[in-house]
């Protein structure tokens, strides 16, 4: 697995001080891209929170999945999370090591009570010691929350004091995009009261066996959910139940429980399905989006692979990326008309963006909103063995259109590649025939679509 290195760089550890009406926490920030450019430890928040056990608690539990592998218990995970700055709100985001589960702390407007927040992105510190004292967080006496250097350090900063080196394979930066590409097609399939939701949380099955079981399917039924042995219409699946264990974290503070997914597969839904599952707070949100199955990262899901085969997705995306201003809710529609491009476009356009982190997707808004991670699009580019192996495909000359049947010779065998009338391909390799679409396109569908779109592959594969 290919892996680069992410170092941090705090200029001292987060921590929580203070007590009663004086208790305060600092989150201190690592890097980061602002509207003024790169900042070595940018400031995006200092006022109060309105409901401080909820908020943090939520943080836990953001750090509880950047801390975990859900498929490998013994190995855990040791990102810091992402906090971005949107103006109304902060965003707190972290992905498992295993990259199966992505958590984000939406922490709104009514949940801040004090100046508006900056724009951008870092990481934040959240050290053994803050979790420890997070933990232990009681009542409702004010909590101040500082994003950022306090107004002393901020000039007198001389050098990092707290550095981080941790391994961070590629798959995990593709997984924020395959991520946002799901959740982009989902809907609300439900929505319970406080009380149910911790009745149906408590009441799921925990423990490693959990997760090896064949994935687990729950339906609306009056008030709550009910468990179904098949993805009947309205269903959603819960493939490894225990990896929702950090919403226990937050439960004495729900109000409620959205529960969001695509609409229910045919017959090869039974492999499974990504699914979002979202507590509704005083003041913000807690989601956890899961992949299909425990042992299955979103980095290979493959949604991202046909906007990255389009010829024009990468100018697309630079044109759009211009008119991105930190928005909390990017409305598709509206850069088409800004950017004068089609709605499709923008839409694989976004796409792009995403592999670069440099855009989300808020299922509880069904929208797109702005961030900048510190991620290069055209290295996730390079490090996805399907795109590379389709750009080799069609580079090499190996793709014969006629009509809507193509030939794609792939070392000693030759498959058949048909595109049906509503534009989709299907193939005669192993790969789909496993798969049947659900993972994306395979290698020679890929290598098709680009030879039909006439797209840049004369120059080599990048």
């Amino acid at each position: 697995m290919t892996r680069s290195v992410q170092a941090f760089a705090y200029a001292r550890p987060s921590a929580l001080g203070g007590s009663g009406a004086g208790r305060s926490l600092g989150l201190e920030t690592s890097g980061g891209v602002t509207p003024a450019g790169t900042e070595a430890h940018p400031r995006f928040f200092s006022g109060f929170l309105t409901s401080p056990p909820a908020a943090a608690r939520g943080l836990l539990a953001v750090a509880d999945v950047a801390a975990a592998r859900y498929d490998q218990r013994t190995r855990p995970g040791s990102l810091d999370p992402v906090v971005t700055g949107n103006g109304d709100r902060l965003r707190f985001e972290s992905f498992s090591g295993c990259n199966g589960v992505y958590a984000r702390l939406d922490v709104l407007r009514e949940g801040l009570d004090g100046a508006d927040t900056g724009h951008g992105t870092t990481n934040v510190d959240v050290n053994n010691p803050l979790r420890e004292a997070l933990s232990r967080l009681t009542g409702d006496d004010p909590l101040h929350l500082r994003v950022g250097p306090d107004e002393l350090a901020v000039t007198t900063l001389g050098g990092s004091v707290v550095e981080k080196k941790v391994p961070l394979p590629d798959r995990w930066l593709r997984g924020f995009a395959e991520a946002q590409v799901a959740c982009s097609g989902f809907d609300l399939r439900a929505e319970l009261s406080a009380a149910e939701a911790v009745r149906f949380l408590r009441s799921l099955p925990r423990g490693a066996g959990a997760s090896a079981r064949a994935p687990m399917w729950v339906a609306p039924a009056g008030r709550t959910l009910r468990p179904t042995t098949r993805p009947v219409p309205g269903a959603v699946c819960l493939a490894g139940p225990d990896r929702l264990a950090a919403l226990q974290r937050v439960l004495r503070h729900a109000t409620a429980l959205r529960v969001y997914g695509p609409a229910a597969p045919g017959a090869g839904g039974a492999r499974g399905a990504a699914s979002a599952w979202e507590v509704v707070l005083p003041g913000m949100r807690l989601a956890l989006t899961l992949s299909p199955d425990p042992s299955r990262g979103f980095s290979g899901e493959g949604g991202v692979l046909e906007a990255l085969a389009t010829r024009d997705a990468e100018a697309d995306a630079e044109l759009v990326s211009v008119l991105l201003a930190w928005e909390p809710r990017i409305d598709p529609g509206d850069l088409a008309v800004r950017a004068g491009l089609p709605v499709e476009r923008v839409r694989a356009a976004l796409t792009r963006l995403g592999t670069a982190g440099r855009v989300g997707y808020d299922v509880a808004e069904a929208a797109y909103f702005h961030r900048e991670l510190p991620y290069d699009a055209d290295r996730a580019e390079r490090h996805n063995p399907r795109l590379v192996a389709a750009r080799e495909l069609a580079v090499s000359g190996a793709v014969e259109l006629s009509g809507d049947l193509a030939t794609v010779a792939s070392g000693e065998r030759r498959y058949q590649v048909r595109e049906a009338a509503d534009g989709a391909l299907t193939c005669t390799c192993r790969w789909w025939t496993d798969h049947r679409g659900g993972r994306g396109p395979c290698k020679h569908a890929l290598a098709v679509r680009m030879a039909r779109r006439g797209a840049r592959v004369t120059g080599g594969v990048r």
